[in-house]
């Protein structure tokens, strides 16, 4: 699985709309152009790639360094394929704030508009999930507030989803690639870019299999007992204890406001931390309880390990580094576009154009890699 976040600032600004037509233009034609030469399941992954991906907003012409390039590329790429996607087989649901909780009923909706076949309880599972995760499974102070869900016909989907840390005054960016995941736990995230956080709780690394394991447990025995030891570590941190250093950015949970989540825990016993995880109320406040339990009572520790680790075209949307070229913007899309009318008329001499350059730019750097290695003279 192919996955990865991105650490951007916050940036209040809105995308004016010249420049949002064009970018669903652009957007969409490279979208189309890489279905074209590739098919649609490429596009899941490329959208999965955190570094193409910005590239693309790059293209596009949104600012490089900016938590609007996710939004705002996600939503102008939707509404640009939104009478296309049943011709290119690859689907775009979800979006910003309160758009982003209409994902489950998207997915139902183009699966019956367009006779999909039905992975619709699977891909809504994966989205809830994805989510989940980030939110919940991965406490780093981020806050989602934009999920994207994109999938093809065959039930593969990818994920683009963000979150945010007003206090820091930065965002952070999740991708998700359903092909090769083999679960949800453990180590979903593979390329990932950003900045280190200093406070992390970290459920899906590997090294918090313990921890998954005892919180499983924890969910099986009766609420009472985990109640009760969240009680007695509330009060030592109360009293400033030094028998456990807490992180700081995770505060013990208040027993009270977490029962009538654990009793449902109780009843349904969950056989898994996926399971666990997956249980409707199940949210940073349970995962915590369960991992700080472990940890001050049992000594099985969760990891708090951060799991983190660009190209212009046409100038970026506040100036930077220079302003929007419209002229050349409006010659980019022209070009594109008429390629791909051309292509499917089968004249491919331009899109054939555009593949020998993209080798040759390889080329290049791949060449410019061997010099920089020692390689040449």
């Amino acid at each position: 699985m192919h996955t990865g976040m991105a650490n951007l600032p916050l940036h209040g600004h809105h995308c004016p709309r010249w420049l949002f037509e064009r970018m669903t233009r652009l957007g969409t034609a490279i979208v189309e152009a890489v279905v074209e030469e590739y098919g649609p399941r490429e596009i899941l992954f490329r959208m999965s790639d955190p570094f193409w991906f910005q590239s693309l907003g790059c293209v596009v012409g949104f600012d490089w360094h900016s938590s609007g390039l996710t939004t705002v590329l996600c939503g102008a790429i939707k509404q640009g394929l939104a009478n296309r996607q049943r011709e290119l087989g690859v689907f775009f649901a979800g979006g910003k704030g309160v758009t982003s909780r209409k994902t489950p009923g998207e997915i139902e909706a183009y699966t019956e508009k367009y006779g999909l076949p039905d992975h619709v309880a699977q891909l809504q599972y994966s989205s809830r999930m994805s989510a989940k995760v980030d939110s919940a499974a991965i406490q780093d102070g981020y806050q989602i507030y934009h999920h994207s869900f994109i999938f093809t016909g065959d039930g593969s989907w990818a994920v683009v989803q963000q979150g945010m840390n007003p206090d820091r005054g930065w965002a952070r960016r999740y991708h998700w690639l359903s092909v090769n995941l083999e679960n949800y736990i453990q180590e979903p995230h593979a390329a990932v870019c950003g900045k280190r956080g200093p406070q992390t709780l970290n459920m899906v690394s590997r090294e918090s299999g313990l921890a998954r394991d005892f919180s499983v447990f924890m969910a099986g025995e009766p609420p009472e007992k985990t109640i009760t030891e969240l009680k007695k570590i509330a009060a030592l941190a109360a009293q400033k204890q030094t028998l456990l250093q807490l992180p700081g950015a995770h505060p013990v949970p208040q027993a009270g406001r977490i029962e009538k989540t654990l009793r449902r825990l109780y009843d349904l016993a969950p056989r898994n931390y996926e399971q666990l995880l997956a249980v409707p109320g199940v949210g940073p406040a349970t995962v915590r309880a369960f991992a700080l339990v472990g940890e001050v009572v049992y000594g099985v520790r969760a990891s708090h390990s951060d799991p983190v680790r660009y190209a212009f075209a046409h100038g970026g949307k506040d100036g930077h580094p220079y302003p929007v070229d419209r002229k050349n913007y409006d010659r980019s899309i022209v070009m594109l576009e008429t390629a791909l009318r051309r292509a499917r008329t089968g004249d491919r001499d331009k899109m054939d154009a555009l593949r020998r350059l993209a080798h040759l730019e390889k080329g290049a750097n791949r060449q410019i890699d061997f010099y920089k290695s020692g390689g040449g003279v």
